[in-house]
């Protein structure tokens, strides 16, 4: 009876050690910041990142954290409630909400304003479920934003 929990130990040991080595990290990028809202003190937008899934199968997003910072002030953070799925070799699309002051945005607000441009930092973590087992990874994206263009590169 030992010897058989032994080997059922060490057999999803090696599966999940399996899984990991086979699992693909899914690219997360900017595509665009959207103003979804303005008033006297502040806003709100919405963070647009596209999520690129390498792997042959479908990734179910359970959770996912974010924090936003444009020049190296912090905009604001979060988690996403819902669910998505992205698609194997596909991407989807995720909008982060997130409501800010004037006050907090100081020299970064008026970079954007005069300039038209802006650095910006996105980061935090994501939880998958796969045929592999559940994976939580950390991503980290830096660029600039254009409000000409209205794109992140």
């Amino acid at each position: 009876m030992m010897a058989a929990a032994v080997v059922l130990s060490v057999a999803s040991s090696g599966c999940a050690t399996l899984g990991r080595a086979t699992f693909k990290e899914p690219v997360v990028s900017l595509k665009e910041f959207v103003i979804t809202g303005l008033g006297l003190t502040g806003g709100s937008v919405d963070i647009v990142l596209s999520v690129y899934n390498p792997n042959s199968y479908k990734l179910d997003a359970m959770s996912m954290t974010y924090r936003v910072d444009v020049d190296s002030v912090k905009l604001g953070d979060g988690a996403l409630d819902g669910r998505f799925v992205v698609p194997n070799g596909d991407s989807s699309t995720v909008h982060l909400p997130i409501r800010f002051t004037y006050a907090g945005l100081g020299l970064a607000g008026r970079s954007l304003l005069t300039s038209g441009t802006v650095s910006y930092r996105v980061r935090g973590d994501f939880t998958v479920g796969t045929p592999l087992g559940n994976f939580t990874r950390p991503y980290d994206r830096n660029g600039r934003y254009s409000s000409i263009t209205g794109k992140g590169r």
